[in-house]
């Protein structure tokens, strides 16, 4: 390789880098469609990294494009596996698209990679309540209280209880013992 070669490459990674950053921040100051114009741009240098796969698949989503947010979401999980706020992307994507059996599916990927996450229980709580499936959504909403008690305030507006929200099994586990 070329010194003049290796100089553009180290430039080039820098610059993604830059704006990698640039729309993180984007992103984080709920700027969506600017964050995607510079991941675009970034994406003209070189195939996006994994975090800017993630970030790109996060632009999708709070767009509400959750269909096309599916792919880059997909292709940042099978680079970083470990990535649990991926899983939790992805699931919540499926579940929007119809797919509840692939959101489950996400988020038991997310659950292999830290079992003690109480966000990855509730929602997962969440999805098998939507599925109807009284035993596993009450499995996970009790470990989800277990790990973190305040998810119990979130009971009462989550309508993706709706379907189990009158069982008596499921009030007994939501009522606050004083």
């Amino acid at each position: 390789m070329s010194g003049s070669t290796r100089v553009s490459s180290a430039h080039d990674r820098i610059r993604r880098q830059q704006l990698l950053v640039q729309a993180e921040g984007y992103l984080e100051l709920g700027m969506a469609e600017h964050a995607l114009a510079v991941l675009d741009r970034c994406d003209q240098l070189a195939r996006l990294p994994e975090h800017g796969l993630f970030l790109k698949g996060q632009c999708l989503r709070e767009l509400g494009r959750f269909r096309e947010a599916l792919d880059p979401l997909w292709q940042a999980a099978q680079s970083n596996p470990e990535n649990i706020s991926t899983w939790l992307a992805l699931g919540w994507c499926y579940k929007r698209t119809g797919k509840l059996d692939r959101a489950i599916e996400s988020l038991e990927e997310a659950l292999s990679v830290e079992p003690n996450d109480a966000l990855v229980h509730y929602n997962l709580a969440c999805y098998w309540a939507l599925a109807k499936n009284k035993r596993q959504a009450l499995n996970y909403l009790a470990r989800a209280f277990n790990l973190e008690e305040e998810y119990r305030s979130l009971v009462a507006d989550e309508s993706d209880f709706d379907p189990i929200r009158n069982d008596p099994a499921f009030q007994a586990l939501v009522r606050v013992t004083v």
